[in-house]
């Protein structure tokens, strides 16, 4: 079948599709892209959980794409990243990120990140629509990952938006160029905390040792990327994703207004209901794989819609419903098994903090433009607003 994430309703709504697909069968065969490649959509939640732990899909897109003749010039800083690695090279670089990227740090981040919070609140105008995505959930993440990652004030607005233009769907040449400035500045920023080290998360990566085992110049610079792109791109529309949520579900907010301590209990739940990950990233059969009933050939793309698996009724009832009550703790907004996000944590705290500020300032918050009207990023991996005008 054609690919469902083209038609310009998906947009707005991809979960009447997803569960048409789901009902018919959790695994089918779609053709993606100018060239009608075939792939493997996975939208039911057992399937989404297996394939996501499964050795036999890879993600190594050096091994996938070698040989094809591809046009595309990303950099390899952001074409053979971590997240595009497999083990042991993939456990290896795992391990010596985590050394640098604990919980302490994001514990310790607490105070910066309810004062940058509080800080963007005070700009919200009163009593005319404003933008809610740059008002705070695009700021914020970012602010807080180039503090952590020790990204200078003066160089964040180019590396927020180099990292916007990485997700720019149907536009190559533009990630292309967005890869080579990003990786560009990395080496560069690299270089000069070698020279003038602080105690930042790049810092401490750079120093990064497990035994003799250290992180080379091309790791460092990909690690950096890596961290800083998904650092604040699917914060940004968590945040978004979760306040439209709110605001469609008037006693679901009215209750976390009321009750602000169940702020960090609805987290899951609202992360289930609408990801900010709508599709896991690349991966493909390195050899024959049945999933979900469904046989697939070796070297065939497998795209798991982590969006369709955490609305599946049969793990999720009522899965169209936003129920804070609802144990969603099992949600794969984070992916599942060795690939899982490193920064959950951090998210967690950004919108924990974020959502509490906003409801306990302004608790009359509301929509200012018909649902059916916001403008949705295009783009298949995300899934966030471009924009979310509200009323305080």
């Amino acid at each position: 079948m054609t690919d469902p994430t083209q038609d310009p309703r998906f947009l707005q709504d991809p979960y009447p599709a997803y569960a048409a697909m789901r009902s018919t069968c959790p695994v089918q065969p779609v053709s993606v892209g100018s060239g009608g490649r075939l792939s493997y959509l996975v939208t039911g939640y057992t399937e989404a959980r297996e394939a996501l732990s499964d050795a036999r899909l890879s993600k190594d897109t050096a091994v996938f794409f070698a040989g094809k003749g591809s046009r595309r010039r990303l950099h390899p800083a952001v074409a053979h990243s971590m997240l595009a690695s497999d083990p042991p090279q993939h456990t290896r670089l795992r391990k010596l990120v985590t050394k640098a990227f604990t919980t302490g740090a994001v514990a310790g981040l607490r105070p910066f990140i309810a004062r940058i919070a509080d800080e963007l609140l005070d700009r919200w105008p009163i009593g005319e629509p404003f933008d809610f995505v740059s008002g705070l959930a695009v700021p914020l993440p970012v602010i807080v990952i180039c503090e952590l990652l020790g990204v200078p004030q003066a160089d964040r607005s180019d590396v927020q938006r180099w990292s916007a233009q990485l997700f720019a769907a149907g536009e190559p040449d533009v990630i292309d160029a967005a890869s080579h400035s990003m990786a560009d500045y990395m080496t560069g920023l690299i270089a000069a905390k070698r020279r003038d080290p602080s105690s930042s998360l790049l810092d401490r990566l750079i120093s990064a040792r497990d035994g003799d085992d250290h992180l080379s110049e091309e790791e460092l610079v990909s690690l950096a990327v890596l961290l800083l792109v998904a650092g604040h791109e699917t914060t940004t529309h968590f945040l978004g994703n979760a306040v439209l949520a709110l605001l469609q579900h008037p006693a679901q907010l009215d209750r976390l207004r009321e009750n602000p301590d169940e702020i960090p209990g609805a987290l899951d739940e609202l992360l289930r209901f609408d990801s900010p990950v709508s599709t896991a990233t690349f991966r493909f059969t390195t050899e024959a794989v049945t999933l979900g009933g469904t046989e697939i050939s070796a070297g065939v793309p497998v795209l798991i819609a982590l969006g369709a698996a955490n609305r599946d009724p049969e793990r999720f009832p009522s899965p169209d419903l936003l129920d804070l009550d609802r144990d969603a703790v099992a949600h794969l907004g984070f992916g599942h098994g060795i690939h899982r996000c490193l920064g959950a944590p951090l998210a967690k705290a950004e919108a924990e903090i974020a959502l509490r500020a906003v409801l306990t300032r302004f608790p009359g918050i509301r929509l200012a433009a018909p649902p059916d009207q916001l403008q949705w990023r295009r783009t298949r991996l995300v899934r966030g607003l471009a924009s979310l005008p509200v009323l305080v």
